[in-house]
């Protein structure tokens, strides 16, 4: 019989194509996921990866029982799913990963309302970019992600997943005290042509939108300065090194030198939650996005002033 841990690690090495990303991923060591390996490869009386320098690669007998390994451990989380929701109970691990403005400015407030109400969950956040979240949702590794898309870049979710949205995050422009708009109600995106860019990292949702926005007016973006965390964009701002698009959920700490103004017509961001479908049932799944709902409506992100 396959243990179903031994089943978990290499589902997540064949995910990852290294021992030392699998590691990572499974909080282990790289030399316990290669015991685990080995002794999974005892169970099943067959070689399941080959070694290529760095990098595994699965045979031919392993990705057989990766893929096995897929479909049991989604059996095994809708059973207990089955389980949770008969006893009604909101208890147990309960793991969420969120990009980090959400992190930041929505989360904190959801789990201390879900620690208040449910004492028997015991809740861990992840700050994790979307991208990489829906990813590590997939493998099992998260059990819900707080996610954010654009209408020009929505973000690709597999099929055997569910979503709700949670809110619309609207987007403004940040702009220097002596910028020219500075002194505008509103700005268009056409003011905003030629302008010198503070984007997000290369790589980052937030990053494909600027780029995204730009090109469908017919204009390549100026970026000649990034940053992973919006209050570092706004610190740069603040210093006349150029303008950002802010969403207002990460625009709570504007430091003095900075005008945000809304942009005409708006813009704004999707936040939503995706978990598993083989999840959906569980009592902690329906309650944690029930109270991030609310917590957004109740803290609706007005404009800047």
């Amino acid at each position: 019989m396959f243990d179903l841990v031994r089943l978990r690690v290499l589902r997540t090495v064949a995910d990852q194509g290294t021992l030392a990303a699998a590691a990572e991923i499974l909080h282990l060591t790289p030399s316990a996921v290669s015991q685990q390996m080995a002794k999974l490869e005892r169970e099943a009386r067959c070689a399941l990866i080959e070694r290529h320098g760095r990098r595994v690669r699965l045979t031919e007998e392993g990705k057989l029982l990766a893929r096995h390994a897929e479909r049991i451990l989604g059996a095994v989380e809708a059973a207990e799913a089955d389980l949770d929701e008969r006893r009604g109970e909101v208890l147990g691990e309960f793991t969420v990963a969120a990009f980090p403005t959400a992190v930041r400015g929505l989360l904190p407030g959801v789990a201390r309302a879900m620690n208040e109400r449910y004492p028997r969950l015991k809740l861990h956040l992840r700050e994790v970019e979307p991208y990489d979240a829906i990813a590590q949702l997939g493998r099992g590794d998260v059990d819900l992600v707080i996610a954010q898309d654009w209408v020009n870049v929505p973000l690709a979710t597999p099929e055997r997943m569910r979503s709700c949205d949670i809110g619309q995050d609207p987007v403004d422009v940040a702009l220097p005290d002596a910028h020219p708009l500075a002194g505008k109600a509103t700005v268009k995106p056409a003011d905003l042509v030629g302008e010198r860019w503070i984007a997000s990292t290369a790589g980052t949702i937030c990053h494909d939108w600027l780029v995204s926005t730009f090109r469908g007016v017919g204009h390549e973006p100026d970026i000649v300065h990034q940053a992973g965390e919006f209050p570092t964009q706004l610190a740069m701002v603040a210093a006349g090194l150029g303008v950002a698009l802010v969403p207002r959920l990460a625009g709570d700490l504007v430091p003095d030198g900075v005008r945000v103004r809304p942009i005409e017509p708006g813009m704004s961001r999707r936040v939503f939650a995706v978990w598993r479908e083989e999840s959906a049932r569980r009592p902690s799944v329906q309650a944690f996005v029930e109270s991030a709902r609310q917590h957004w409506v109740q803290h609706h992100y007005s404009p800047h002033v």
